[in-house]
């Protein structure tokens, strides 16, 4: 009987992990539904943000934005003749929407090799690295939530070369305000 408590106690918890949280506009809450012993998103995203500077609001509305902190999230298919599935539009996947290629250089620079794209924790520290990079390479201060994620979501040299097409602005501007509005709710809520 015990070991029946237990299995179902694991199968919630894991059922918990793999779904997105609801109430995403609440940084409270969603620190609240995941504060568990070893999914606890809350000391995640203080652990990335002291370990690259960048505040916890900052990365929490960059994946607010990528995909609203679904795990396993990946762009739309490609169809050829409209109706027949071909590949995805990129590699993009996990909570950070991170590509193949930046996630590997992640982890080679890093040396988180055990990382996973749709691991909250791993993929929170992705995204404060990721905007640690910008910082250096792009001199955007960690405080910048409209450049950070200008620079997130074109790329370093996409960034320098002022590539902000396909409404990427207005992405911009969105995960600035929902900085701002997470910000003022972990205020708030002492998180």
């Amino acid at each position: 009987m015990r070991n029946a408590f237990y299995i179902a106690l694991l199968m919630m918890s894991l059922t918990a992990c793999a779904s997105a949280p609801s109430r995403i506009g609440d940084a409270c809450a969603i620190f609240e539904q995941r504060d568990g012993l070893f999914n606890n998103w809350a000391r995640q995203a203080r652990a990335a943000s002291r370990e690259y500077g960048v505040p916890v609001p900052i990365l929490m509305a960059t994946i607010y934005v990528e995909l609203s902190f679904r795990a396993r999230a990946r762009p739309p298919r490609k169809y050829v003749l409209g109706i027949i599935p071909w590949g995805r539009i990129s590699s993009a996947y996990g909570y950070a929407q991170a590509l193949d290629g930046t996630w590997d250089g992640y982890r080679k620079s890093t040396g988180r090799w055990a990382a996973s794209r749709s691991d909250f924790g791993d993929a929170i520290r992705f995204v404060g690295w990721y905007h640690h990079q910008s910082h250096i390479r792009n001199n955007i201060p960690l405080s910048d939530t409209y450049n950070l994620y200008l620079a997130y979501y074109t790329g370093h040299g996409g960034y320098e070369r002022g590539q902000f097409g396909g409404g990427v602005r207005q992405t911009a501007k969105k995960s600035a305000a929902m900085a701002a509005r997470y910000e003022a709710q972990l205020r708030r809520c002492g998180y």
